[in-house]
């Protein structure tokens, strides 16, 4: 290879793993560009045919683009192919992601679209046999990260036991899972489950939306064990060991690549009073306390609309640690939440009521009150993984 081909190749390279609005990633063996990697919502002539004269309900948000169209949104897509859109679900977040981790979505008429909007976060989390009545097919498009209590997935399963109720068939269309290249974590177990977590899967779950919706249907874990009738139109020219660079972000305080890899192992603080960076423009890519002793890096969290409206710790000057220059490579650990703990000197107080519904139990908690080293820890759910690692291998629609 010449020393031209070489610099080409080293700026491809480059371009991929720093920005954060390009979609073609990766260089193959032969040192020739990777074909650009085409979402579901990309390959339109696998699903308008599946839409002809049909009145279609969309689960989607801001992340539901067409980034072969310059990241034209699906709803647009849709209505200017002549589709039938009756109405529009949307998750946490809301249709235009732009409300904060747990703010109420209200259910209303898009002003853009003038479609009706269906609220799908608060007390309303399955959509009814009503606001079904006048949906022949459903569309699922929603942006994951691969991560267990990322709300999104729940929104799946809810979405997927109503289609079973009311016997509407559900498009899912998937798209890559930048965390999608490991598995790793504690398995959720049973008596633990709520919206941040519903199924017996590990936090790093190595999935994506189309695989884990087969998994829920063939392992049963809808309710009554109902199958809702599902087709998961795959992505194309992607494969799990592949780095993804999302083109838009897929909530207010996942604004970039190194948050949305470094997000597994820094939403455990959620769980405490240790900040994760809500409240600045870096969420989930630093971490601290009001109390010098944390660190010497030094951040004050405050009200950002659209992004932390009362972030834990707001107004107070924070220390702690700078993660920014974390590597796309990185891969989950407890090392930030032992030591945060460590330094505390808090025990049982350091953590709040949140954390067992984060960690998947109550094991996590105990095994850290017992002064056990992250390897101990991950001794304990290591024979989960080699368990799981076989169910996910069932569900696989990419190598």
């Amino acid at each position: 290879m010449n020393t031209l081909k070489i610099l080409i190749l080293a700026a491809i390279l480059w371009q991929a793993s720093t920005s954060f609005q390009s979609n073609t990633i990766g260089i193959p063996e032969s040192g020739e560009p990777a074909a650009p990697i085409l979402t579901a919502a990309d390959q339109p002539e696998l699903y308008l045919p599946l839409l002809k004269g049909k009145r279609v309900g969309l689960i989607v948000n801001q992340t539901a683009v067409l980034t072969s169209r310059d990241n034209m949104h699906l709803v647009d897509f849709l209505m200017k192919e002549g589709v039938t859109i009756a109405k529009v679900f949307v998750p946490e977040h809301g249709f235009r992601g732009q409300a904060d981790a747990g703010e109420v979505v209200n259910s209303e008429i898009d002003k853009q679209t003038g479609l009706p909007i269906v609220s799908l976060y608060g007390n309303n989390k399955k959509p009814s046999a009503e606001t079904l009545k006048d949906v022949d097919i459903l569309i699922y498009d929603l942006q994951d990260v691969g991560i267990r209590f990322y709300t999104y997935i729940s929104t799946m399963h809810y979405v997927m036991e109503s289609c079973a109720d009311n016997k509407k068939p559900l498009l899912i269309f998937d798209r890559p899972n930048p965390n999608g290249d490991y598995v790793d974590g504690p398995v959720l177990k049973p008596g633990y489950e709520s919206f941040v977590g519903m199924h017996p899967i590990p936090v790093v779950h190595g999935l994506t939306v189309g695989e884990l919706a087969k998994m829920i249907n063939g392992e049963g874990w809808l309710k009554g064990k109902a199958k809702a009738d599902i087709q998961v139109i795959p992505v194309k020219n992607w494969n799990h060991s592949m780095h993804y660079s999302l083109p838009i972000k897929p909530s207010p305080n996942l604004p970039n690549d190194v948050a949305i890899r470094l997000y597994p192992s820094l939403c455990y603080f959620e769980g405490t009073d240790v900040s994760s960076g809500r409240g600045t423009y870096y969420p989930f890519q630093v971490y601290g306390y009001p109390d010098p002793k944390f660190g010497e890096f030094t951040f004050t969290p405050v009200s950002i609309p659209g992004m932390s409206k009362t972030p834990p710790q707001q107004d107070k000057k924070c220390y702690g640690r700078d993660l920014r220059n974390t590597s796309l490579d990185h891969r989950f650990t407890l090392e930030y939440l032992l030591e945060a703990y460590r330094i505390s000197g808090k025990k049982e107080k350091f953590f709040n009521t949140f954390f067992d519904k984060l960690a998947g139990s109550d094991q996590l908690r105990k095994d850290i009150l017992a002064g056990k080293s992250e390897s101990e820890i991950r001794e304990s759910w290591k024979k989960e993984l080699e368990l799981y690692n076989i169910l996910r291998s069932k569900y696989l629609l990419y190598p």
